[in-house]
């Protein structure tokens, strides 16, 4: 046996019970995001994409307790979600979540509202120049610096060329209201084989991850200005996966990465400081695309059975994996 098949064959993988499930869809759900409210977690919300050609697309917005608050109806195919806080536009200091949508090659943009929702906020266009695939935004992970408090917006796409395939915007708002996108580079490599879909950002030490699906998963800086912005800084979970590389979500000391598989994905779990992978969990999600971990410690996992989406306590999956809390 050798050590890295042992290795392998060590690794703990568990079942875990959820706590409940948002309330399903008459569609095919695909992506969630957390947004956490500012004084009571209570009041936190959940979103998540409905990844329909317009007039069936749609964000849908729930509570904790799973149940539907509202849905932004009409989008044309939104794919991927995400959220960051403390952006500027009209004068004002807002809660953002931006979602890519397909089939007009732009970023969705809204203000997140407590106990209200989502507030349509624009869209500005993104891939300007490219055509078919690779002019079709699919995943997105919002940058907030730590230097500047500048907010960036890092998405992949349906199909794009190695070095080039992600392409990250600075997004800027004015005091009329009006928000813009920048695009300040383009980077990623990519092995060919399927797509590039999710991406993920390390907010803390300012590190992008990606999904390269069929081959395993990159990680950059996030920083777009720092001198080896373009240099990729490991490839790693390269072997012992059934399914395709999905969602990616990162809770304190952990990077969670989906392993896509119908009728039950397992999701990976790795170190965030060595990249070793500590174990295997499950939920009972069918082929699982997008998750999110909030930081109160709420994962979230895309179900595509029920068309909604999954919620598990970060504890029991914790103990389950025998991993520090």
């Amino acid at each position: 046996m050798t050590p890295l098949f042992f290795a392998l064959y060590l690794l703990a993988q568990v079942d875990i019970p959820a706590l409940r499930e948002t309330a399903s869809e008459p569609q095919q759900t695909d992506d969630p995001a957390i947004w956490v409210h500012p004084k009571d977690r209570a009041q936190s919300l959940i979103f998540g994409t409905i990844k329909m050609a317009a007039p069936d697309g749609a964000i849908a917005v729930y509570r904790m307790d799973g149940s539907r608050l509202m849905t932004v109806p009409k989008l044309d195919r939104p794919n991927n979600i995400d959220v960051a806080y403390g952006f500027r536009v009209g004068g004002r200091t807002v809660d953002i979540a931006v979602a890519t949508e397909r089939n007009k090659s732009q970023l969705r943009i809204f203000e997140v509202v407590p106990g209200v929702g989502l507030k349509d906020l624009g869209a500005v266009p993104v891939f300007a120049g490219e055509s078919g695939a690779m002019a079709q935004p699919m995943g997105i992970a919002l940058y907030r610096r730590k230097r500047d408090k500048a907010h960036f917006a890092i998405v992949s796409r349906k199909n794009g060329p190695s070095g080039r395939y992600l392409w990250q915007y600075r997004l800027t708002g004015d005091t009329a209201g009006n928000i813009r996108a920048e695009k300040v580079r383009e980077f990623g490599l990519f092995s060919g084989s399927k797509e590039i879909e999710a991406v993920a950002v390390d907010a803390e030490r300012e590190h992008v991850y990606y999904s390269d699906e069929g081959a395993g998963i990159r990680k950059y800086l996030a920083d777009p200005e720092k001198a080896k912005a373009g240099e990729q800084l490991a490839l790693f979970a390269e072997s012992g996966w059934k399914g395709d590389r999905e969602g990616l979500a990162i809770y304190k000391g952990y990077l969670v990465a989906t392993d896509q598989q119908p009728g039950n994905s397992e999701f990976h779990v790795f170190s965030r400081d060595t990249l070793r992978e500590l174990g295997v969990f499950r939920v009972g999600a069918d082929t699982t695309d997008g998750i999110d971990i909030a930081p109160f410690g709420l994962f979230v996992a895309m179900n595509d059975s029920r068309h909604n989406f999954i919620l598990v306590d970060w504890k029991a999956i914790a103990a389950g994996l025998r991993l520090r809390k």
